[in-house]
């Protein structure tokens, strides 16, 4: 059995027992009782905790003069994601940005996390792509009720020919399902695909450093996290838009 990483020690540390008494309430035991929270949430949690302080310290410290190389960053990251949702969702496209840059950085960050020795790329399991899938498909789907009206957004799904709402109903619904479905498995898919390539990459190279499997997954991170990004920008574009 491997010796579980420092971030998983420690969340499971400062949060553990808040963790086990949830599941315990909600009838579910842990398969480890000693950590409840397991390496890929661990993992998602650095990542959360990460983001929060990074956008404090640039608000915190946000200058117009003067600005440091955190508000930098963070300014080119809102100048990208707001170029893509302008040219994707187009107008009104400020109210989704914020949702849609945090999923991309969120993402991407949690792919980072496979170029470290000895970390499983949270993204590489199943559950942790369902969930940020889940929480798009919920959100642009809302945004859609919010937009046109729970009659409204349903008689899209219906349609123009009348005699054929029916079928077209239940083929927008299923095709709507089938996003959540194809989000999860592109980049579980992917993010697994390039994590075992990693692992090859050191089997066959374990003194010699793997550059080429590393850089690889340095780019697919980056390509998934930005067709994600991309995707839930056209579904939101889709929902919200007055012409179907």
């Amino acid at each position: 059995m491997t010796e579980p990483l420092f971030t998983t020690r420690l969340i499971n540390y400062l949060f553990g027992g808040i963790a086990a008494a949830i599941l315990r309430a909600l009838g579910f035991h842990p398969a480890n009782s000693a950590l409840p929270i397991n390496e890929s949430f661990a993992l998602e949690m650095v990542v959360a905790l990460g983001l929060i302080l990074f956008f404090l310290i640039v608000r915190l410290t946000l200058s117009v003069e003067k600005p440091n190389p955190v508000q930098q960053i963070a300014e080119m990251i809102h100048e990208f994601s707001s170029t893509q949702a302008e040219q994707v969702i187009g107008h009104g496209y400020q109210r989704f940005q914020p949702f849609v840059t945090c999923v991309f950085l969120f993402i991407l960050l949690n792919n980072f996390m496979g170029l470290f020795p000895r970390v499983i790329t949270p993204t590489s399991q199943p559950v942790v792509p369902l969930g940020i899938a889940a929480l798009t498909f919920i959100y642009y789907n809302f945004h859609g009720v919010r937009v046109h009206g729970p009659f409204g957004y349903l008689k899209q799904f219906a349609g123009p020919v009348w005699w054929m709402s029916p079928l077209m109903f239940l083929i927008e619904v299923i095709s709507h399902l089938a996003r959540m479905m194809s989000l999860t498995i592109r980049l579980y898919a992917n993010m697994l695909a390039s994590d075992l390539l990693v692992l090859i990459g050191f089997s066959f190279l374990p003194v010699a450093f793997p550059v080429l499997p590393l850089a690889l997954h340095f780019f697919v991170s980056i390509i998934q996290a930005y067709v994600f990004m991309l995707l839930s920008m056209i579904y939101l574009s889709l929902a919200v838009s007055h012409e179907h």
